[in-house]
């Protein structure tokens, strides 16, 4: 079979059109809005030393933030804003995908505008502007006739480099939930699908320079005073913008957004989920890639319509519950707590995914380790791993606080990987998660909890306030309550994870539907 004839490729082609036309929507818009605000204050300090100072700092100390955590900082502010503007003025808005990422994009985009248009506009030699001067030119025609036409050049480099810097950080607003090129690359790091990962990259590398070029022909033409050029430049940034509008405008406003979390059980319960709405006629999208506050937050705010959440998760995370209590008893709680902000506990899938402390069996018979009690006496000298939320969730410290536990040293890193590096002996211990296949492929044993430390996380529907009384969503995603064994599931995300042709979540979420279908014909 060659390289291109795999249905990976076909998969990634297939999700093109709905992520370059986000991509490139988010990109240009905060590329438009760094332009209107670095532009003006450009030209207002060009002459005024302590503001020059200020705003290049300024905007230099943005450009030291990582751009996730530029990101995910702007979540939150506009959450509070939201809620503010609805209480004062009775109205809010969505501070959920597009505008925490236009807005955080728009300011990692300012320090090149700005520089380069201030270093252009006082790079004149000041003979010219004296010249200028000397025919009787005003300082707005000294500008407009003179001064910028020739900074231009270092004002486009400025633009240019801002607009590379754009498209290429705006593959990571995906866990804030905007849609992007970057859905290729976080779910291709999940799900090890590595035809995911170059494609997304590709894409966004092939974008950037496609901008860039059309950038250099509207600057090529504006220099040489050839309109043609100019034309052309603009036409094409028009037409590109013209042809990633086509998606959405064909997406219904009706279109059902199914929610998934960083994991790569997510990705797949969420293509289960979009494939059972399609086949009920139901059109759908899906929002990958988002963190556990995030996730709940847009499904409140119905950003989102649907997604699969851990009883656990919400106990402990979502409500701050510190107490354990029995499954049954935590879950009526639950569907309590839910219905107070409108939302709906459609059901259980039928497996519990829980976090539990994993290490290789071999090693942990050879030291007599089988609980996290017995591990905690020898966890001054090992080192543990686990996911990017664990370490700041309330299990963790429940689990320290339970057990004692104080290992020598912590690490982060993406789910899939931790389970090779505990394995391979690059650390010791991991928080794992129950209904991980790769628990079984490398050998390794999730340890009990003798202390009750960690709560139940039974796996279930959630439906939004907008939707909790869809009929048609209801249906459709009644045969999936109660018909997934912890087995199945283990099985789905060891295929997940395989890294092969058939590895993809829709490829997974086909085989998972055709096993909860044997199951049921077989009773």
């Amino acid at each position: 079979m060659s390289v291109l004839s795999d249905p990976r490729w076909h998969e990634a082609w297939s999700h093109l059109p709905d992520y370059l036309g986000s991509h490139v929507r988010v990109s240009l818009a905060a590329l438009a809005l760094g332009l209107l605000v670095s532009l003006p204050l450009a030209l207002a300090a060009r002459e005024r030393p302590v503001m020059r100072a200020v705003l290049l700092g300024v905007a230099s100390i943005v450009q030291t933030v990582p751009g996730l955590a530029l990101l995910a900082l702007f979540y939150p502010l506009l959450l509070a804003a939201a809620a503010l503007t609805l209480k004062w003025f009775g109205f809010g808005f969505s501070a959920f995908g597009f505008l925490p990422a236009v807005l955080a994009l728009a300011l990692y985009s300012m320090l090149p505008v700005l520089r380069n248009t201030i270093t252009g506009l006082r790079g004149i030699e000041p003979q010219i502007l004296e010249a200028a001067r000397g025919v009787g030119m005003t300082p707005l025609q000294s500008l407009i006739i003179v001064e910028l036409p020739l900074a231009l050049p270092v004002m486009m480099a400025g633009i240019r480099t801002a607009a590379v810097w754009v498209i290429g950080t705006a593959t990571l607003s995906t866990p804030i939930g905007q849609t992007s090129l970057g859905n290729y690359i976080f779910a291709g790091l999940q799900t090890q699908n590595w035809v995911f990962v170059l494609f997304g990259c590709a894409a966004a590398a092939l974008l950037a320079l496609a901008v860039d070029q059309l950038l250099a022909l509207v600057e090529a033409g504006l220099r040489m005073r050839q309109r043609l050029r100019t034309a052309l430049g603009g036409l094409g940034i028009a037409a590109l913008v013209a042809a990633t509008l086509v998606p959405s405008m064909a997406r219904s406003s009706s279109t059902y957004v199914v929610g998934a979390k960083t994991f790569a059980e997510q990705y797949v319960l969420a293509a289960l989920i979009g494939e059972r709405l399609e086949a009920a006629g139901l059109a759908t999208t899906t929002r990958a890639g988002l963190g556990s506050n995030v996730i709940y937050q847009a499904l409140v705010n119905g950003d989102i319509d649907v997604y699969v959440d851990y009883s656990g998760t919400l106990w402990t995370n979502q409500f701050h519950h510190s107490e354990i209590k029995p499954r049954k008893e935590l879950l009526a709680d639950l569907k309590a707590e839910l219905a107070r902000q409108n939302v709906t506990l459609l059901g259980e899938l039928g497996f519990e995914n829980a976090y539990a402390l994993v290490m290789p069996k071999r090693r942990a018979d050879a030291l007599g380790i089988r609980s996290v009690a017995d591990l905690a006496m020898r966890a001054g000298a090992m080192s543990i791993a686990a996911d990017y939320e664990f370490f700041s969730r309330p299990e963790w410290k429940a689990l320290r606080e339970a057990y004692g536990l104080n290992f020598k040293t912590q690490r982060q890193m993406q789910p899939d990987f931790m389970y090779a590096a505990v394995a391979s002996g690059e650390v010791d211990v991991i928080a794992g998660y129950t209904s991980d296949g790769l628990i079984a492929k490398y050998d390794l044993i999730a340890l009990g909890d003798p202390k009750g430390a960690i709560p139940p996380y039974d796996a279930i529907v959630l439906v939004a306030p907008r939707r909790g009384e869809d009929q048609a969503l209801r249906a459709a995603l009644q045969p999936l309550l109660g018909q997934i064994d912890i087995a199945v599931m283990r099985e789905a995300n060891l295929r997940a994870a395989g890294g092969n042709s058939d590895a993809s979540p829709d490829a997974v979420a086909r085989w998972l539907w055709q096993k909860i279908r044997s199951k049921g014909n077989s009773k």
